[in-house]
């Protein structure tokens, strides 16, 4: 029988998602599905902590599979004709470990599907595993809807050196902040052949600047270089399988916490939190109004096992606190770029 189950990617900086994730896979998914948490970095303290409470979720501990990605990686984009000039115009990127969570090739469930971190599970995956008995990798996103001129792949380049059309390559976009495989469709060892293709003859190249040291944009190459069968929710011929999912861009009616598809109240996987920073979500789980959408969503699930711990009332930020924290955040910028 195969084994199924959940990954995510995390460390104690957003330890806050990682808790609101867990409770509600554990209540809007099952309580017994497995869960692997990858560790983003050695800051792992809180997580272990949690880890060791829940009994289903464990933490992926091959570090032979992480280095292997990380060094992928690494070589991969160190290899970029202009690395050298994103390396101080993009600081806060570089040498992202994001990578990690494509370790998930190598993990123990036969099946998987991998949530980022900063998003909450809406309903079961079922639906998801029973796709993977025709397709070697599902998605739920809308990436394939970008204009051209931010595509993480640059379809130029695609275009003339594949002969591929727009409408050919826009199937393969995609985003990497939920999907779901089957162990060995993507093993380390080919990680090496790949990286012959992108820094030898040249393909890292494909990848638009603008998403430089991108998960993403790495993910999409990884996909399109093995030509992966691929199939997307978005694009479903069922509309009923066809919603938003996120929570700075998406309108959602919540039902007894659990968020649907304004548009037809049709269920949807996940809402992802892309765009709010894990500082917000530490302040938030403070009792500060930061001002993220659905944030009554999150911290339903963050304090479901703690409900007295739950702020009761949101406060907004002062003045003071405003002003210190830009100031930090500035400073925080230029240590970088002259580090």
């Amino acid at each position: 029988m195969q084994s199924l189950g959940i990954y995510t990617l995390a460390n104690d900086v957003v330890f806050d998602q990682l808790v609101a994730l867990l409770n509600s896979i554990e209540v809007n998914i099952s309580p017994d599905i497995p869960v692997c948490v990858i560790p983003y970095d050695h800051r792992l303290e809180r997580v272990k902590q949690e880890i060791s409470l829940r009994e289903n979720v464990t933490l992926f501990d091959n570090t032979i599979v992480l280095e292997a990605w990380d060094d992928f990686a690494n070589q991969v984009w160190e290899s970029y004709s202009r690395a050298k000039d994103l390396r101080q115009l993009r600081p806060a990127r570089y040498k992202s470990p994001l990578q990690r969570k494509w370790a998930s090739f190598n993990g123990k469930f036969d099946q998987f599907v991998f949530f980022d971190a900063d998003s909450l599970a809406m309903k079961s995956v079922d639906d998801v595993f029973e796709k993977l008995n025709e397709y070697d990798f599902i998605l739920d996103d809308w990436e394939h809807q970008k204009p051209r001129e931010v595509t993480p792949l640059d379809l130029s380049i695609i275009e003339q050196k594949t002969g591929l059309t727009e409408p050919e390559i826009r199937p393969r976009l995609h985003c990497d902040s939920f999907f779901a495989s089957q162990k060995g469709v993507f093993s380390v060892e080919q990680l090496e052949d790949l990286k012959k293709r992108a820094i030898d003859q040249g393909e890292i190249e494909w990848l638009q600047p603008k998403f430089w040291w991108s998960s993403a944009a790495l993910s999409i190459y990884i996909t399109f270089a093995r030509n992966f069968k691929l199939f997307n929710f978005t694009r479903s011929p069922n509309g009923q399988e066809v919603t938003g999912n996120c929570a700075d861009a998406d309108a959602f009616v919540n039902i007894n916490n659990i968020l649907y598809n304004q548009d037809g109240l049709k269920p949807i996987h996940r809402i992802h939190y892309m765009n709010y920073s894990s500082a917000d979500f530490a302040r938030l789980c403070q009792g500060e109004d930061v001002k993220i959408r659905y944030q009554d969503i999150f911290l339903h699930y963050r304090f479901l096992k703690q409900p007295e711990l739950k702020p009761q009332v949101l406060k907004p930020p002062s003045l003071l606190q405003k002003t210190n924290r830009k100031i930090k955040k500035a400073m925080q910028k230029l240590q970088k770029i002259y580090q």
